[in-house]
């Protein structure tokens, strides 16, 4: 509730002491924006995607769920014939 009223009080002293600004935006700051949007979006996803499989690894360990059992795994040997090695 502190945070809640804390940000009110900021918001309404901001209010009250704001002045008009007559300034130029260049046609580049959208773009300028947008990549700082796309670039925080990217990484809030990427933080999302390591603690979720963090989370998600914790509780599998926890509940004993193996991902990998009912996988087919394949031999890593590599047969080479000398028939096929020729031609």
């Amino acid at each position: 509730m502190k945070l809640f009223n804390r940000l009110l009080l900021a918001v309404g002293l901001m209010v009250m002491f704001s002045t008009t600004a007559f300034a130029y935006l260049d046609p580049s700051v959208m773009t300028y924006t947008i990549q700082v949007v796309a670039g925080v979006v990217v990484a809030v996803g990427a933080v999302i995607g390591i603690y979720w499989r963090r989370a998600k690894k914790k509780v599998q360990n926890t509940l004993g769920i193996d991902e990998n059992a009912k996988k087919e795994v394949e031999e890593d040997v590599i047969e080479i014939n000398d028939d096929t090695a020729k031609k």
